[in-house]
């Protein structure tokens, strides 16, 4: 099922205080607001009155500039330009550089119930890692069943029917050097317009499941450069049994004819027929090559026509 992960102030602190030595400095009822965006407002902007730079839900981090800029108002400037900030419900807000936090800013995120925290960290280092935390945390979600490995250096899913033999194929393709990412449960995230993410779910990790041998773990077995965290998925190949292919089921000219949508993402799919004797590992090894130089410009069934149109043309 798809799905849309939020995050919770309290989580980002959690997750992120010992990486950006943040504290917690005032506003901590505020701790079960959400974020529902991976935007980063740097709002020097907004504490000019420009309101629409101020967007809810989301954390506003307040740099140099904006503090040069709040330590030259007066009193009542600073208290307008304050509360121009806190005018709408934001996520949380924090002050970076190591910077002073003023009182009427401490004041106003206790009395809005608004998280506010200090880092010692640049602005930008901290917009950037913040911006790939979130984006992370809140991308759109699914699972599929299947065993996504490395292979190539591309992110290749193997599906298919129970029993039809992915997890044997995805051990072979271990012992020829590529690397496995997740068995069984492949968790993808939806993290940038045409990218998923594909990784494991913890308690799967390492392990690839094996008729007739039982649970392996790969890691152990065959080392630390066997398995990898996370990969994004580029092409999909499902594995099928000859009897459940008709004679015009697979194109016998383009291995990559047809795509497979996840999260409105369309990838490139390939099927394949399991049948004795078939060396499948060579197969798939094959058809990521082929993707890749598809990927590339470089289309092979194009070549054939062209060829074959210009033998055509000559009369051979």
């Amino acid at each position: 099922m798809d799905k849309l992960t939020h995050v919770s102030v309290d989580s980002l602190f959690r997750d992120m205080a010992e990486q950006f030595t943040l504290q917690w400095v005032a506003g901590r009822n505020g701790g079960q607001r959400t974020l529902s965006s991976e935007t980063i407002q740097k709002p020097t902007l907004a504490l000019i009155g420009h309101l629409n730079f101020v967007h809810p839900n989301q954390v506003q981090v307040l740099g140099c500039a904006e503090m040069d800029y709040l330590q030259g108002l007066s009193e009542s400037g600073l208290k307008e330009a304050i509360g121009h900030l806190f005018s709408t419900e934001l996520a949380a807000v924090i002050v970076a550089n190591g910077e002073t936090v003023p009182a009427v800013l401490r004041d106003s995120a206790e009395r809005t119930e608004t998280p506010l925290f200090a880092s010692p960290l640049p602005s930008p280092i901290l917009m950037s890692s913040l911006g790939h935390y979130l984006t992370q945390r809140l991308a759109e979600a699914t699972s599929v069943h299947g065993v996504f490995l490395e292979v190539l250096g591309n992110g290749v899913l193997l599906k298919g029917d129970a029993g039809v033999g992915k997890s044997e194929l995805a051990l072979e393709l271990v012992t020829r050097g590529h690397r496995l990412v997740a068995d069984d449960v492949v968790e993808l995230k939806h993290v940038a317009p045409k990218t998923l993410e594909g990784s494991c779910p913890p308690l799967l990790r390492d392990f690839l499941e094996v008729r007739g041998l039982g649970i392996l773990n790969i890691r152990f077995l065959f080392g630390e450069t066997a398995v990898k965290s996370q990969k994004n998925l580029r092409l999909i190949v499902e594995l099928v049994h000859s009897l459940d292919v008709g004679e015009d089921g697979l194109s016998r000219l383009d291995m990559v004819a047809s795509t497979e949508s996840i999260l409105d993402v369309d990838i490139p799919k390939v099927r394949i027929p399991v049948a004795a004797g078939r060396n499948l590992a060579v197969l798939v090894e094959v058809a990521v090559r082929n993707h890749i130089l598809k990927s590339r410009g470089i289309n092979p069934l194009e070549q054939f026509i062209k060829r074959q149109q210009a033998a055509i043309d000559r009369g051979d």
